[in-house]
């Protein structure tokens, strides 16, 4: 059985494999067309029956999940967490909650 950790650590071997493989453009460009699928599928939410239209967002939400790990791999994990600590606490100013 596969542990969550074994699971990261494929997916960021498969990831670095498809950077090695297309190049930083091409995986780029991938983010874009996958983020705009994202896009496309919150906004079918209120349009389409709500489960296929949860699915949607769902399988986007994967394909998103595994650009974002090329995205990490290409601009540095350390960076994006550095950012990802700002904004966070930026967040808990405005909650009100710091």
């Amino acid at each position: 059985m596969s542990t969550i950790n074994d699971t990261m650590n494929d997916m960021t071997e498969l990831c670095q494999q498809a950077i090695d493989t297309w190049g930083e453009d091409l995986q780029i460009k991938m983010m874009i067309d996958e983020c705009s699928e994202l896009i496309q599928a919150l906004c079918k939410l209120t349009r389409k029956n709500k489960e296929e239209a949860e699915a949607d967002v769902v399988s986007e939400l994967a394909d998103v999940e595994l650009m974002l790990t090329q995205m990490n791999l290409m601009f540095g994990r350390e960076r994006v967490v550095e950012q990802i600590e700002y904004k966070k606490n930026r967040l808990r100013e405005r909650l009100g909650t710091s």
